[in-house]
């Protein structure tokens, strides 16, 4: 189980943009966060990821009170989350071909030797050709370098995923694609989803259940 409980968080103390927030995902479970644009759903899901230290309350993951973040948190924490972030070219480093890129977290958890062949199954899932993996993000469109930023979340097999606007920026046929490989990968593991988005259609049809800010916020308060 992931328990976002009681969740206060933000940039800066005086004025939090998350207040007192409770969220839980089930192993397995597909659950969308449906908001505005700077309502604070973004945060929220950082804070999820373990990415960002929130003000107030606590994070449970599998039962385990989360006490450090980022680099903090303790490494089977820290791999049992695959990310992916709205805008690609920022969650990047455009120095990286996209193998390099989709390589890095099994490189930086001492997997190196087995990069190669699962850059290579990661690729196939995803969509990319090798000659698009010996490109660098400035030379491959937005929706290639989504492709190999959603392989490298996968690379470690997470047991959660987060996807914050994953789609956004692109298409309606790359949508579904990689809508249809976090599905496949989720039927595969059981892994549990976050799926953050504006965009309530497609929530609807992707996710178990799906909450609206507005119901989060209105029971904080309450």
């Amino acid at each position: 189980m992931l328990e976002l409980n009681r969740i206060t968080a933000g940039y800066d103390r005086r004025a939090p943009v998350v207040r007192d927030v409770t969220l839980t995902v089930a192993p397995g479970e597909a659950v969308g966060l449906l908001g505005p644009s700077g309502c604070g759903k973004s945060t929220l899901a950082r804070v999820a990821a373990l990415l960002h230290r929130p003000e107030g309350g606590h994070v449970v993951v599998d039962g385990e009170t989360v006490t450090g973040w980022r680099h903090r948190a303790p490494r089977a924490l820290r791999t049992a989350f695959g990310v992916v972030f709205q805008q690609p070219r920022l969650s990047a480093d455009p120095r990286l071909s996209l193998a390099d890129l989709v390589a890095e977290p099994l490189r930086a958890t001492g997997r190196k030797d087995s990069a190669p062949e699962r850059v290579a199954e990661l690729a196939d899932r995803v969509g990319l050709s090798e000659e698009l993996l010996r490109r660098r993000p400035h030379e491959v469109s937005d929706g290639q370098l989504q492709r190999a930023c959603l392989a490298r979340a996968l690379a470690l097999r997470p047991r959660w995923l987060i996807c914050d606007e994953m789609t956004a920026m692109l298409d309606a046929s790359t949508t579904a694609a990689l809508v249809a490989v976090v599905e496949r990968y989720r039927a595969e593991t059981g892994a549990g989803l976050l799926a953050v988005s504006h965009d309530r259609v497609l929530l609807e049809r992707w996710c178990d259940r799906t909450v609206r800010w507005r119901e989060l916020t209105a029971t904080a308060v309450a």
